[in-house]
């Protein structure tokens, strides 16, 4: 892990302590206030991922994920959409070199992407054009950019694809109304027959397999990693850092939280310390996951190969159980902290609420992942686009 004070993608404690600060203020406009936006501009987190020849710091992948579980003990919901910021900027060294120009020369490239292919992209001479509605759309109140899920294609041969649009091609839909994650923004998008072109397209199956056509234009290894995993991991980290930041406030309760109607401490109670410790060592477990389960994925693009559908479905599956586990702690905790947990202004109560709601994403399906991990895993047939 790297170091509790100051990281090399420019998110230092004082950038954090900020957002902690800003929480209630992020939760109730549902959106990331203006002052996080400067902040975010002048820290250049977003260009982490983004390639040298354009200005970036190419980092490997994995750099990006501490930074967002530690802005995630300050704001799990800041923490979503800023470190998703950071990825669509990786992705868009996905796609066709022009795309890459045209993209990168607004900073900072600020670009929701509901994947969902919920559009269509009917053909038109030098590319398509795409009408539809998304759903989820992390961070579009202040997007300059967006990519979007779109079935491209004649219909007879329609393949999904991910469409990158300048935001003024865009109409917002205000919808995120919601208990938890609201400083995301969340809102939906819809888009009538605009022209995209064919540069500004990449076919989701190259995508998933990592070897969109980004690959051949960056041979830094951070461009290899599969899009399933590098999503998983990345939205992952803030349940995981939300679940640190509930057991470090669970701690700090102890000694000043008096028992009613008993007149002791709560840290002179076995069970509440019996909690804090079963809370501490999966966290703990949910951090070693993590490790292994980046190391593995990095020692095989170290060796040249293209990353196996059965490692992918298991990160897939590693990042779903992180989350998972992360519930299930703040849960524990949440259980053990009296009622007075529950008011508005407390911490530990709106880190259950945005976990809870971004665990409802697609990708942590617990079900799902423990299924495709395990038919990967005995070499069973799946669906070739299914989301590994």
């Amino acid at each position: 892990m790297t170091s509790p004070t100051t990281v090399e993608s420019g998110i230092t404690s004082e950038f954090i302590a900020r957002l902690a600060e800003r929480a209630r203020e992020a939760e109730d406009a549902r959106r990331l206030p203006a002052e996080t936006l400067a902040d975010l501009a002048e820290s250049r987190f977003t260009d982490l991922l983004v390639p040298v020849r354009y200005g970036g710091q190419q980092a490997d992948f994995p750099a990006l994920l501490d930074p967002v579980r530690r802005m995630a003990h300050a704001c799990a919901s800041s923490a979503w959409t800023i470190g998703f910021y950071a990825l669509h900027n990786w992705m868009l060294a996905l796609f066709d070199e022009q795309a890459q120009a045209e993209g990168y020369a607004t900073r900072p490239f600020l670009a929701p992407a509901p994947l969902a292919p919920t559009g269509r992209g009917l053909p038109a001479e030098g590319g398509v054009r795409v009408s539809g509605r998304w759903s989820w759309a992390t961070g579009v109140m202040d997007a300059n950019w967006i990519m979007v899920g779109a079935l491209c294609g004649p219909d007879e041969a329609i393949y999904p694809a991910l469409a990158l649009l300048p935001a003024t091609e865009i109409r917002v839909e205000d919808v995120w109304h919601t208990d938890g994650m609201r400083a995301t923004g969340s809102n939906d998008v819809v888009i009538t027959d605009a022209f995209v072109p064919e540069h500004r397209l990449v076919r989701v199956l190259d995508i998933y397999s990592g070897t969109a056509p980004g690959t051949k234009v960056h041979s830094a290894t951070t461009y290899r990693w599969p899009m399933v995993p590098a999503l998983a991991l990345l939205a992952a980290m803030p349940a995981l850092g939300g679940a640190e930041r509930a057991a470090q406030i669970y701690a700090e309760r102890l000694g000043e939280r008096v028992i009613a109607y008993e007149g002791v401490k709560q840290q002179d109670k076995p069970a509440a310390q019996a909690h804090l410790g079963e809370a501490q060592v999966r966290l703990r477990a949910l951090r070693g996951l993590l490790d292994d389960t980046v190391g593995e994925i990095e020692h095989v693009l170290g060796t040249g190969d293209p990353v196996s559908r059965d490692l992918r479905g298991q990160a897939r599956l590693a990042a779903a159980h992180i989350v998972h586990e992360s519930q299930a702690v703040i849960a524990l905790l949440l259980s053990s902290s009296g009622a007075s947990a529950h008011f508005l202004d407390n911490p530990l109560q709106r880190i259950k609420r945005d976990v809870d709601v971004l665990s409802g994403h697609v990708i942590f399906d617990y079900d799902t992942s423990r299924e495709l991990a395990g038919a990967l895993s005995i070499g069973m047939r799946v669906s070739p686009i299914a989301m590994v």
